[in-house]
């Protein structure tokens, strides 16, 4: 499945996709877009309700810095932060603490679709619950056949606070930063809140300049396609893949995973 996917990626870019296991792993290349002198941005794919692989990886991450101090650092989290794995609530609660860094918090399809359901869209209650809305229910605590109306009081405040504080994209450096994607030819200002949470295709067979690498998840795969025009952070953390994270610096990119 490895060699399929990697025989399939368009080779805009070529280099090793090492994903390290300790901040003193960290094997870099070269990058496909470039930030400031001084400016780290650590991203983070899809979390899927995995709480202990995030607590992980937020340890790898402190270790680097720790290790290797730079000017001014953000970390950037996807979106997707429930429904698949064990853990949504936990995963929810890891990052509405107080963050020890400068944190931008993407929205997701996941959120996207519970907010929706939140404001009394009934299809997207439907589609939430199929796509993991029960499980996550049951990680807060809650019948899973708890009705929609009764959802947003019986969530924690903190965490509805949250999912409604999300944003859909963030610019830096030489970078887009979104959860799956835009749609090529487009300008960011007409792209569409769909386009920004559920975009496949034609954005990952796209070989264009877009003007900035995009920075995503949503679309998983086993290894990390770095290409000239965006870089794919999915690793599959939710249905027992790994969590990945890139560390872009200068015109640097290296990968972190648990």
């Amino acid at each position: 499945m490895r060699a399929a996917l990697d025989a399939a990626a368009i080779p805009t870019f070529n280099g090793p996709r090492q994903m390290a296991g300790s901040a003193e792993a960290i094997r870099f290349m070269r990058a496909p877009g470039r930030l400031p002198a001084g400016r780290r941005v650590y991203a983070v794919g899809d979390i899927h309700g995995c709480r202990d692989k995030l607590v992980a990886l937020h340890a790898l991450i402190a270790a680097d810095i720790a290790a290797r101090p730079t000017r001014t650092t953000l970390l950037v989290h996807l979106g997707d932060y429930i429904d698949q794995g064990p853990d949504s609530a936990g995963v929810l609660t890891v990052l509405t603490a107080a963050p020890a860094v400068q944190v931008v918090n993407l929205l997701g399809d996941h959120e996207r679709m519970l907010l929706d359901a939140l404001d009394g869209d009934r299809a997207a209650a439907t589609d939430w619950l199929w796509a993991g809305g029960k499980e996550a229910l049951a990680s807060w605590g809650l019948d899973p056949d708890l009705p929609r109306e009764a959802w947003e009081v019986a969530l924690p405040p903190q965490h509805v606070a949250f999912l409604r504080s999300l944003v859909l994209t963030h610019r830096e450096g030489g970078y887009l930063f979104v959860h799956a994607g835009i749609r090529p030819g487009m300008e960011l200002t007409d792209q569409s809140r769909d386009d920004l949470t559920t975009m496949r295709q034609p954005f990952l067979s796209s070989e264009q300049d877009h003007g900035f690498v995009v920075v995503h998840g949503h679309s998983s795969s086993p290894s990390v396609p770095i290409l000239g025009n965006r870089i794919g952070l999915d690793t599959g953390a939710g249905i027992g893949g790994r969590l990945t994270c890139a560390v872009l610096e200068d015109d640097l990119v290296g990968l972190l995973a648990v």
